[in-house]
């Protein structure tokens, strides 16, 4: 792991993040409220209408606009940026250095309302949104599998990015080969999808 400076996110975790972290996060249904269309409750349902889910912590980028970032971490190579926990939670990073990769598991906070039938960025064609990654879902929660560089407190520094700046992070597990890359799996229409991009223009977001 390379060690980085750490000056200016001593500073930034002090006076600016902080009060995001314990700020809740509320999903009232969006699966039964947001979907244009449709606001039933699924038959004979005994969920909860609604979560409330506390950041952990947020995700720092270079990407202030959804338009040009890069749609996974395989077209972000050298793209960088930094996972600035809550400093409470700091014991918990306890051996993850000995990980190259780790998944990051975020909030899409700007992601617009969701349509079950999405054209997603790697296809030309119409698909139903679960067969899709598209970031508009009922639930907006966003996965990037990224390298870890380093690690200094609270502060992660980390590449191959793909996420924008001030993302609300909700969880942090690490990257086991032998559990998470299956890469003789079966890849549905994404096999045969007609050209496509690599990076948003912002169809998904607010």
């Amino acid at each position: 792991m390379t060690d980085h400076p750490t000056r200016d996110d001593r500073s930034e975790l002090k006076t600016t993040e902080p009060s995001d972290f314990h700020r809740p996060l509320h999903s009232d249904g969006p699966a039964l409220e947001r979907a244009e269309g449709s606001t039933e409750t699924p038959s004979g349902s005994n969920r909860p209408r609604s979560l409330v889910l506390h950041p952990i912590g947020v995700i720092r980028t270079p990407f202030h606009r959804p338009e040009g970032v890069p749609i996974q971490p395989a077209y972000s190579r050298n793209v960088t940026g930094r996972v600035i926990l809550d400093p409470h939670l700091e014991p918990g990073l306890a051996d993850l250095e000995g990980f190259e990769r780790i998944w990051l598991i975020y909030w899409l906070d700007r992601a617009k309302p969701y349509r079950l039938e999405v054209i997603p960025y790697r296809d030309t064609r119409p698909h139903g949104l679960f067969a899709t990654r598209a970031p508009a879902r009922p639930n907006p929660l966003g996965l990037s599998l990224v390298r870890l560089v380093g690690r200094d407190g609270s502060v992660l520094h980390i590449e191959e990015v793909d996420v924008l700046d001030g993302t609300p992070l909700l969880d942090i597990k690490p990257y086991v080969p032998a559990f998470d890359a299956r890469p003789e799996s079966a890849a549905g229409w994404f096999a045969a999808a007609r050209g496509g991009r690599s990076h948003a223009d912002g169809r998904f977001h607010r």
